[in-house]
């Protein structure tokens, strides 16, 4: 497939390491330069996903510091900094100058520089006499993580509370959308490919849609812009969809239990950047990377947990009988005559089992860790009874309801306070109509069980503006808050009317109907109202399309504002794997949230409305 986002960014940060030469087949630099990498926080979470530090000493990197430690000079030596173009950074690198540090000093940023900070930077090199020492600057467009091929975040925290925040002013929204449309905008200059944008009208998702419109129509209009190389697509069918949608959209997906092996690690164990850490059986702690070099993760991280247990038991029942075969085969057979043709035989088969010991090796890390990782695993299933959530909610949002005796079993049996929580509002956004004596009861319950409500309360307040707010007349939108109570309430109508389709027995996200839908470009009422933006046409009144932009795509973008999971990510790339022929889907998000994370900021914004019972807000995490 065309679009490999993790290999284009690791050859940007290898091109950089190298000191921006080229780079030879074999993926280092033609002369060798032995150099010191300076990087700050954001881009140390950048590089650690994609590069190891056997990886850094193969591209001439011997030290590596970050920017606000106190750094020892060593002299002689050239200095690539990989910073975000920030005030204290710009600061940091001229003081770093001024005392001679290093050599030379190669600057990358992570995005565009501007224009006052570079010209801070020049005038205190110049002040201090040190702009000599200054090689060469550079804007990467790399402002973003690459987890996985298809899976990226821009790690831009809180983003969901700063544009529903009701006392959020203009001014704060459209540097929150800025910040989006930026970091969007070096994900697309680093696949140097110029989307066809869909989104849904109205909403933080029109907004950026609209701005990363603009920003991609500038850029185009200079001669060597960073998509000159993959100008040549013309046809639609050549160019990706990127679909641009809001936390809003489905605000159950953030918020429901899932059973399968990724979004299960990645909300009971906290992955972070492709690592987590587990209690080893031993006891103490033991470290574990989950990425594309592990066969077994990216193989299985689909399945339900039952089924990875099974797989686990027969990847490990292989392990023994190979093991058992290069026994067989290098042990003598007992009581044997010797000759000397048995021993040719049995050097060929010492040969064979000695090429064959890494291999088992590493097979049998791969089963230990996941061995580990599951049994972690099952003890908190068991313990909170995880699987009863996962199906009670899933028969939520089929039938649109519960019965309100299961309804309070659940809230007053096993489980963590915050997986109360989440199942009180998986329930008050299944339900069609809101019954105030069990919604009543439930908040009772939750008190009972001693959990904050203000996210229950919100999403509940959130859901009856909708009733009010259905008529409010659309012209209101400049007005943030307006737009972001009904944003809400739509949305989640839109996901309580939408979730009674069942695919294949399993329950289809809203959010993957609608990305087939727009890939697909066909006729479909759900998606007749979305807007086009082609960046490459010329401009025309938003939202108006010839039809040449409505597909179909072999390749889409789906953006998430406000923060994503491993739940939408794995319904999406089984959507593109189910597809006759096999399509590609990445997906990107703001931030990628644990069920548990995201409550807490629908917590955040309950309390700045002034609801729940904030006094409990600190025991509500624990």
């Amino acid at each position: 497939m065309a679009l490999n986002l993790r290999q284009k960014q690791t050859e940007c940060i290898i091109r950089m390491l190298n000191l921006n030469q080229p780079v030879n087949p074999s993926g280092t630099a033609n002369e060798e330069v032995y150099k010191i990498l300076i990087y700050d926080k954001f881009c140390q979470n950048i590089l650690s996903p994609l590069i190891h530090v056997k990886d850094l000493r193969k591209h001439g990197v011997t030290l590596y510091f970050l920017i606000d430690k106190d750094r020892k000079p060593v002299h002689d030596v050239p200095a690539v900094y990989f910073v975000q173009p920030n005030n204290p950074n710009i600061q940091r690198i001229v003081a770093d100058a001024s005392r001679s540090l290093y050599d030379s000093f190669h600057l990358n940023f992570s995005s565009s520089i501007p224009r006052p900070l570079l010209e801070d930077l020049a005038s205190g090199t110049l002040n201090s006499d040190s702009i000599h020492r200054i090689s060469k600057v550079h804007d990467q467009y790399l402002e973003f993580v690459t987890l996985e091929d298809n899976l990226f975040s821009l790690s831009q925290k809180s983003t969901y509370v700063q544009l529903n925040d009701p006392s959020a002013g203009d001014k704060e929204i459209e540097d929150i959308i800025e910040r989006v449309v930026n970091g969007l905008f070096c994900v697309l200059a680093t696949l140097a490919a110029v989307p066809i944008i869909r989104c849904p009208r109205g909403g933080p998702a029109e907004m950026v849609a609209s701005a990363l419109d603009q920003k991609l129509r500038d850029h185009l209009l200079s001669k060597n812009n960073l998509f000159s190389e993959g100008g040549g697509f013309v046809s639609s069918f050549q160019r990706p969809i990127l679909c641009i949608f809001d936390r809003n959209f489905e605000l159950s997906a953030g918020i429901q239990h899932d059973f399968r092996y990724r979004p299960l690690v990645h909300d009971i164990l906290g992955l972070k950047l492709n690592r987590l850490s587990v209690p080893g059986e031993k006891g103490g702690m033991k470290s574990f990377e989950l990425d594309s070099s592990d066969p077994f993760w990216m193989a299985n991280g689909s399945l339900e947990f039952p089924e990875v247990a099974v797989e686990i038991e027969t990847q490990l029942n292989k392990y023994k009988k190979d093991v058992d075969e290069v026994n067989k085969r290098t042990g003598g057979t007992a009581g044997a005559e010797f000759d000397g043709t048995d021993l040719i035989g049995n050097t060929k088969h010492l040969m064979n089992a000695v090429n064959s010991l890494p291999e088992l090796t590493e097979r049998k890390q791969v089963i230990d860790k996941h061995t580990n990782i599951a049994t972690v695993l099952l003890g908190e299933i068991k313990e909170r009874s995880l699987d009863a959530y996962v199906k009670k909610e899933n028969d939520m949002m089929v039938r649109g309801g519960i019965d309100r005796n299961e309804l309070m079993s659940v809230l007053k049996g096993k489980g963590t306070k915050i997986d109360k929580l989440r199942f009180a509002i998986m329930y008050i956004i299944s339900s069609e109509t809101i019954n105030p004596s069990e919604a009543e009861a439930v908040e009772a319950a939750l008190r009972e069980s001693e959990v904050d409500t203000s996210a229950f309360q919100y999403v509940k307040k959130i859901k009856s503006l909708n009733v009010s707010l259905a008529s409010a007349n659309s012209a209101s939108r400049s007005n943030i808050v307006d737009w972001a109570e009904k944003l809400y309430g739509q949305s989640i109508s839109a996901v309580t009317a939408g979730m009674k389709n069942l695919l294949s027995g399993d329950r289809q996200l809203a959010l993957t109907r609608t990305v087939e839908a727009l890939m697909e470009g066909k006729p479909n009422p759900e998606i007749d109202s979305y807007l086009v933006f082609d960046p490459r046409a010329p401009k025309s009144s938003p939202g108006t399309s010839s039809s040449h932009l409505k597909g179909p795509f072999k390749e889409a973008i789906v953006f998430m504002i406000g923060g994503g999971n491993y739940v939408e990510y794995g319904s999406l790339q089984d959507l593109a794997q189910h597809q006759q022929p096999a399509k590609q889907v990445i997906y990107g998000t703001t931030e990628i949230l644990t069920g548990m994370e995201f409550v807490e900021q629908l917590s955040l914004l309950g309390q700045k409305m002034g609801l729940g019972s904030s006094s409990a807000a600190a025991s509500a995490t624990q």
